[in-house]
């Protein structure tokens, strides 16, 4: 009897010893697969504070595990600052990062340059979003860097610049309006910037907003990162979760 006994507990822990291996290998293969997925992201945002960017801190902190800019009544900025990733500079490229903004207007600027660095004034291709109905999700030209143009593309636009000069403007599946209404007000929100050669593609909660081939001669091919706080009413906006991956 205690023969049969020692056997049957020799089996169960054999068993379970192949169920606890199992488990590990099941663990391990979930692991290798997150970390596939994650391959080749880099976090641009620790989490903590401004390491790695620079910027006014007057208006820019960390709050709540968020990048925050903040403008007030009390203190109103006279032309757009922005706060800068430092020491990088990016070409072909994905981004994403959630962002929410009560008041006024901000955007990520990208392949862009710095035209005054005493106040962090920045120009160049631009994600833009604000608390309004307009603007998020076009591609936006700060500062007339990438030529004299203004925006670039419309939300609900593709716009191709031709080397000749002249452009060629189509409708995206989603009309402005729709695409408005995707976007969550005063609340977090998605977006992905995606830069391979010419073609730039703005996407918010997974719907393209705008698209633009930009081969006119004032093309910008690389440039810096940087966030915005817009000059005009009080405004705050915060950013986390920035991820970016080489392309």
């Amino acid at each position: 009897m205690l023969k049969k006994l020692s056997l049957i507990a020799l089996g169960a822990a054999v068993g379970l010893s192949s169920v606890g291996l199992s488990l590990h290998a099941a663990d391990e293969a979930k692991a290798k697969t997150e970390a596939k997925s994650e391959a080749g992201w880099v976090s641009l945002f620790n989490g903590k504070d401004l390491t790695g960017w620079e910027g006014n801190t007057e208006l820019w902190s960390v709050q709540d595990g968020t990048i925050t800019g903040k403008t007030s009544k009390e203190k109103p900025i006279k032309s757009n600052t922005f706060l800068i990733l430092k020491d990088q500079e990016v070409a072909d490229f994905e981004l994403t990062f959630q962002y929410k903004i009560v008041g006024g207007n901000s955007g990520v600027q990208y392949r862009s340059k710095v035209m005054d660095p005493k106040t962090w004034r920045v120009g160049g291709y631009q994600a833009d979003f604000e608390a309004g109905k307009t603007y998020s999700g076009i591609n936006y030209n700060e500062g007339n860097i990438a030529g004299k143009r203004g925006i670039l593309a419309q939300r609900g636009t593709k716009v191709h610049y031709k080397a000749d000069g002249t452009k060629e403007e189509t409708k995206l599946e989603k009309t402005s309006e729709q695409l408005q209404a995707a976007i969550k007000n005063e609340d977090w929100n998605e977006y992905k910037i995606i830069a391979k050669g010419p073609h730039m593609i703005h996407m918010i909660n997974g719907n393209v907003t705008s698209e633009v081939i930009d081969e006119d001669k004032a093309a910008i091919a690389k440039g810096i990162l940087a966030l915005q706080v817009h000059a005009g009413p009080p405004m705050t906006v915060q950013f986390k979760d920035i991820k970016i991956k080489k392309l």
